[in-house]
């Protein structure tokens, strides 16, 4: 089944024509309706079989977080922001994250695809009546610079860059169109970085729409070190592969190398060797590894020990946000590396614009101050870093958002993939995940301390 000829993936994020002065009500209501027109061509595009089939273990059936969006939206806008009777108030419990991992959800009484669009569409028509009522001045927590309309479409947002996910590890012909990205400018980039020494603000307590986890702001000092001034390319860990990266257990992370020996890792996800060359799967096409690009879905695990083999280091993450927003001239932090203004394309490959990453080196307007280039979109870069929470954290509106992940269990990865939507991505915005996880957009960078002489201050 593929999609009509109007229905590719490059219309799913429309431009982002509302001005960042809007007033709060249109800006949350261009969020939600960026988020649902996304929603509904990642679904409409497959048949109810596939909708309702599991993909992969590590993955929902489709049809379920289809409904799930609309639950969360059920519970936060309809009951929560405009304290209305919920649409189905008996789904809550199917619809649970906590209480329903993602294997088993195949087998709980799911609503059917049709149901769960009707669903969706009821209780979309609820929501923005109440945000039609609300008061973005309103010193309620949740409406206050209309909070939790942000929230919900980011949550709608994060959930399609995981339905995504679904569809690279889906079988099948090919369902999903876009162009491709634009090539990186034919210039001569340094292989790093110097990123001064010195304090910086790290997250943030004025976005409105920030989450928990990225708040409050609070100083950090971090010395001075050395980026990459591009995410690692394909080429680059092929080179890794080929000194038999796989097979020295001296660059791996202990957990890592067991890993690697229990399930017998020797190269990124998707990736297979035919006749002397290493050809990928990419949402049902099959192609030859792009050497240029960044190379995505490995692990941390992964990530960690090709720093390692290569004589570097994966950044913290507050090196990597430090790198990302620090202008050393004002010194203040940026909302993103390019500064205030919102992502656009000329900034970074987001939104699903793409269904891949951009060559190493893209993007020149989206650079950062220290010149990092593509620390925002392409692919989640993952950090060094456990995720904790910062000095001062307060759960808000629920404990299950972050609260409950904290700790050694979880890595941090920063900076959003192609995949990632501009409104669920910033340079204060952490994401986590197991480090053993490789079918999310992943990729990294690596650092290094700078030397005595490189320690300037900014």
């Amino acid at each position: 089944m593929t999609t009509p000829p109007d229905s590719t993936l490059s219309d799913s994020t429309p431009p982002d024509s509302t001005p960042p002065d809007a007033p709060v009500r249109e800006l949350a209501l261009a969020a939600l309706e960026q988020a649902r027109l996304r929603t509904l061509l990642l679904t409409d595009c497959l048949d109810e079989a596939q909708l309702a089939a599991q993909h992969s273990p590590l993955m929902s059936p489709l049809v379920w977080d289809l409904a799930h969006i609309g639950s969360q939206e059920d519970i936060w806008l309809v009951r929560g922001a405009g304290a209305l009777p919920g649409v189905r108030p008996d789904l809550d419990d199917l619809y649970d994250a906590f209480r329903h991992p993602r294997a088993g959800r195949p087998a709980l009484p799911l609503l059917s695809p049709d149901e769960a669009r009707h669903y969706l569409a009821e209780v979309r028509e609820r929501a923005l009546k109440v945000l039609a009522d609300s008061d973005p001045e309103d010193e309620n927590p949740l409406l206050n610079g209309a909070f939790v309309f942000g929230m919900v479409a980011q949550h709608e947002q994060q959930h399609d860059e995981t339905m995504l996910a679904t569809h690279q590890l889906r079988r099948g012909e090919p369902v999903l169109f876009a162009p491709d990205p634009p090539a990186a400018p034919a210039a001569d980039l340094p292989a790093e970085v110097l990123v001064p020494g010195g304090d910086f603000t790290m997250g943030t307590s004025t976005d409105p729409w920030a989450l928990d986890n990225e708040r409050p702001a609070h100083r950090v000092h971090v010395a001075a070190f050395h980026l990459d001034t591009m995410p690692v390319t394909n080429a680059a860990y092929l080179e890794f592969i080929d000194a038999g990266g796989y097979r020295e257990p001296r660059w791996w992370h202990p957990l890592g190398w067991e890993h690697v020996r229990r399930t017998k890792l020797h190269a990124p996800l998707f990736w297979q060797r035919e006749g002397g060359r290493w050809l990928r799967r990419s949402f049902g096409r099959t192609e030859p590894v792009a050497p240029e690009e960044p190379v995505v879905h490995v692990s941390w695990y992964e990530a960690d020990a090709y720093a390692r083999w290569a004589g570097r280091r994966l950044p913290t993450e507050a090196e990597w946000e430090k790198a990302a927003r620090h202008d050393p001239d004002t010194g203040r932090s940026r909302t993103y590396p390019w500064g205030e203004a919102q992502p656009a394309e000329a900034h970074a490959n987001l939104g699903q614009r793409h269904l891949g990453p951009a060559p190493a080196g893209a993007y020149p307007q989206g650079a950062a101050p220290a010149g990092a280039r593509q620390l925002i979109g392409d692919v989640w870069e993952w950090t060094s870093s456990d995720f904790t929470p910062y000095p001062g954290f307060t759960a808000f509106p629920y404990a299950e958002y972050s609260e409950v992940f904290f700790g050694s269990d979880y890595k941090v990865l920063r900076g959003g993939s192609f995949g990632t939507a501009p409104v669920a991505v910033r340079g204060t915005f952490r994401n986590w995940d197991y480090p053993i996880r490789r079918q999310i957009f992943a990729g990294f960078r690596t650092a290094r301390d700078a030397g005595p002489d490189a320690r300037g201050a900014s």
